[in-house]
């Protein structure tokens, strides 16, 4: 990343390849680094970026440079997000890859649009699928790993299609970065070698097996430079066939074969599948945002998507009350900056309980399920917050009831809580006028624990998704209401993925880009930011780095050894449960601001997590 302050010869030179890009079709020359990085898999303090004319934030920094370096070589957003999914698909394979899906949110300048490369139940799927023989639903593991989770990955088809409309450096190019990595190999980190340590499914599977672990079954160290040719070779024939490389022919055959033939868990996923899988392209879902005297639209990702009604229902909800008034208050013995109060955080995990209410009563795949009132936006409209906000009283609710937002009509149960994981984040900035947020998953780490190769002597592969188990595993209540997301064939699992942009609204002019991983404490992650940068003034990296915080309609939930203990008490005192446990983050955000008198995109990237921010 360059320091904020060009000097004048530097904004010479970079003037000057503008120039030379404008003359002549961009064309990426990709270097690999010569060191590679070594991510942390605990927390490791984050200076914030800050970048002129373009930048990219991700996961890992193998994958943040490859985006930076088609950008630098003139390429769009969607061109750098292709190439940093690429990059992820190999060195951060137990959060996103070729095997599962994404949604990404982009504005061009003008307007805004939502591709939703979200993974769909196969055709032979029904609502029974995560059944017992006696009627009753699966362990939640009992479901995932195998075949019978893997839904049809969407994230290949769905890049193909952005970058029809917005690519400027030809389709082929941008997975030269990940190719290249992956035949020479790269770094284990600190990350992945304790998650592949405190795997309990991954050995199972023979190929995974060989890939991740040593002779001895023991994950491979830290700095182990680890190839994969067979992923190399499934990426060269998305590059010169487009998606059809990934989704027909011998790579998906294969997937098939991995599905059906899992010896005790078998999936239900075909050929026609995979061959007949479209991406859509959503309207996106905005709403009107006041903060800090200043007015912004904050846009996020519709249904199958949860996340941006969550997030505008508890920001709305929100501002009617006293919420604005609490400040962040110093930080307690052990913290590392400012913290919010018990005031504070009784309101906001109210508002979370009510939220979530809604998500569970309403939300799933729109092709399937219509929304209250024959449109989404009820949920967000003001009175109905207005009205949901008078329900916080002086004790907590503990577990809320959903509401009926205008012309409502309940036919559906409320799904019961169900386990979350995973997923990956990455937010760009390109030189063209281009805003992007892509959130990108395999659901649970490592997915449905079943790796694909195409057996032609070569190691490694890729992961299958177990997205399917985002779907509600009971398909009814036991009054025999169905449950709005239940399996249905070519159904799309509701997800809890947030990719959010924020606008200033007299302007128009993107101001942020920003979205995390973690299941469905995504929504509070994604929150926690919007409140840090537009209401508290914070940087992105100190909004980041704030300490987690939250409820799912049940405990309130507090990122362990970050709040004082008279917080938790007073918290406590009014009634709440509160648990105190790990919540990793893996926030990116990006953030327009002004710094005598020039614009700077300001990064922040978690803690908790090894992404770094780059750009020019």
């Amino acid at each position: 990343m360059h320091a904020p302050f060009a000097s004048t010869r530097r904004l010479t030179l970079v003037a000057a390849a503008a120039l030379l890009a404008a003359c002549a079709a961009p064309s990426l020359n990709y270097q690999a680094p010569v060191q590679q990085p070594e991510g942390s898999s605990g927390y490791t303090e984050k200076p914030g970026w800050a970048a002129e004319k373009f930048a990219v934030a991700a996961a890992n920094p193998l994958a943040t440079d490859a985006g930076y370096q088609v950008l630098k070589a003139g390429g769009s957003a969607v061109d750098a997000a292709i190439a940093v999914q690429m990059v992820l698909s190999l060195v951060e394979p137990q959060s996103s890859g070729i095997g599962g899906g994404a949604f990404l949110l982009h504005h061009n300048g003008r307007e805004v649009e939502a591709f939703d490369g979200r993974e769909t139940a196969p055709m032979a799927a029904d609502e029974k699928l995560f059944l017992a023989l006696d009627g009753k639903p699966l362990a939640f593991y009992d479901g995932v790993v195998g075949g019978r989770s893997v839904g049809v990955p969407g994230a290949v088809r769905m890049l193909e299609a952005a970058h029809a409309k917005y690519g400027r450096l030809p389709w082929a190019q941008l997975f030269e970065p990940a190719i290249r990595l992956s035949e020479d190999g790269f770094r284990v980190s600190a990350r992945l070698n304790t998650l592949l340590g405190s795997e309990k499914y991954l050995k199972a599977d023979p190929v995974a097996a060989a890939y991740f672990y040593d002779a001895a079954g023991n994950p491979w160290p830290v700095g182990h430079v680890l190839k994969n040719p067979d992923l190399a070779a499934v990426l060269r024939r998305i590059a010169t066939q487009g998606s059809k490389g990934l989704l027909e022919g011998e790579v998906a055959q294969a997937m098939v074969s991995k599905v059906r033939s899992h010896p005790t868990n078998p999936g239900r996923l075909a050929m026609s599948d995979l061959a007949a899988y479209a991406p859509k392209q959503r309207a996106p879902l905005c709403h009107d945002h006041r903060a800090s005297g200043r007015d912004y639209r904050i846009c996020g990702f519709p249904p199958p998507s949860s996340g941006a009604i969550a997030i505008g229902q508890i920001l709305g909800i929100l501002a009617n009350t006293p919420a604005d008034t609490y400040k962040l208050g110093p930080a307690g013995a052990g913290n590392r900056g400012p913290l919010p109060g018990a005031d504070f955080l009784y309101l906001y995990a109210e508002a979370s309980r009510l939220a979530f209410a809604d998500r569970a009563q309403y939300v799933a795949d729109p092709d399937f399920v219509q929304a209250p009132g024959g449109d989404w936006m009820t949920m967000l409209a003001p009175a109905y917050l207005a009205s949901r906000a008078r329900l916080i009283g002086p004790q907590s609710m503990k577990v809320a009831q959903p509401g009926e937002p205008a012309g409502a009509k309940v036919s559906h149960a409320p799904m019961p809580e169900q386990a979350e994981y995973g997923t990956s984040h990455i937010s760009i900035v390109d030189g063209h006028g281009n805003t992007l947020a892509m959130t990108t998953t395999i659901e649970d780490a490592f997915g449905a624990r079943q790796m694909v190769n195409l057996g032609q002597g070569r190691s490694g592969g890729f992961l299958l998704n177990n997205e399917l188990t985002d779907f509600s595993f009971a398909p009814a209540d036991a009054q025999g209401r169905p449950i709005a997301n239940r399996v249905q064939p070519g159904k799309r699992p509701r997800s809890s993925m947030s990719p959010t942009l924020v606008f200033d609204k007299s302007s128009g002019r993107a101001v942020m880009s920003l979205g995390s991983p973690g299941g469905a404490l995504i929504i509070h992650y994604t929150a926690k930011t919007l409140l840090g940068t537009l209401h508290w003034g914070l940087t992105p990296q100190q909004a980041v780095s704030l300490p987690n915080f939250g409820s799912l309609n049940g405990p309130t939930v507090l990122e362990e050894q970050r709040f004082p203990a008279a917080t938790v008490d007073a918290l406590k005192g009014r009634g709440a449960e509160v648990r105190e446990v790990n919540m990793t983050s893996g926030l990116q955000a990006l953030m327009l601001t002004t710094v005598h008198a020039k614009n700077l995109w300001l990064g922040g990237a978690d803690p908790r997590r090894e992404g770094v921010v780059m750009g020019n």
